[in-house]
């Protein structure tokens, strides 16, 4: 396994990580983005959660059961994970270090507190915040996807506003207000120098 430790530059110029509320529009930027910049290698979350209709197991994520997330935490193989609406998500550590040795560029989708997890663990990685136009459009996506009940909504509403709250920890804020143009200045963000990267915020 190729190793890698905080503070390389590869690491620095290459690891960036996304995220945001829920709803935001996070996994359709990522669509685009695998679509439009293949050579940019995006990290696959592993799942406790079953696949929604159209997910592809290796493509979207790496489904698995309880017992077997456990053994992968318990042996260190994560390079971060938290919980989210009940289910269990996590990046599999040894596929981002064997990347990121190979200077290839690494994008990392992943929720809030993932995303401080890999602070913690990679300060110099980029983070960028995906967020919404308005408080209004986000809760319109979250209410409008019709595959959730009441209960559910009215957590992932409260659960955003706290992440919302979340973005002055991050280095760079992009407004989703449209896919192509955030896509593109998202790959302007993981391609920039070392140099011109915005520094990492005092915590």
């Amino acid at each position: 396994m190729s190793q890698l430790h905080p503070g390389t530059a590869a690491e620095r110029s290459r690891l960036t990580v996304l995220s945001g509320p829920s709803g935001v529009g996070k996994s359709t930027v990522v669509a685009r983005l695998r679509a439009t910049h293949p050579e940019i290698w995006q990290s696959v979350s592993l799942t406790t959660r079953r696949p929604r209709p159209g997910e592809v197991a290796g493509l979207h994520y790496l489904f698995c059961d309880d017992d077997a997330f456990d053994e992968a935490v318990a042996a260190g193989e994560l390079l971060e994970w938290a919980e989210f609406a009940g289910h269990r998500y996590g990046t599999p550590r040894a596929p981002v270090l064997e990347r990121l040795g190979r200077g290839d560029p690494v994008l990392l989708e992943i929720e809030l507190e993932g995303a401080r997890q890999v602070r913690r663990a990679m300060p110099d990685a980029l983070l960028v915040f995906l967020a919404p136009p308005s408080w209004e459009v986000l809760a319109r996506r979250l209410t409008g996807r019709g595959t959730e009940d009441e209960v559910v909504i009215a957590r992932r509403l409260a659960r955003a506003r706290i992440e919302l709250a979340a973005a002055p920890e991050f280095d760079v804020t992009l407004e989703n207000d449209d896919v192509h143009d955030v896509c593109e200045r998202l790959v302007a963000l993981i391609r920039s120098d070392e140099d011109s990267a915005p520094p990492p915020p005092d915590l």
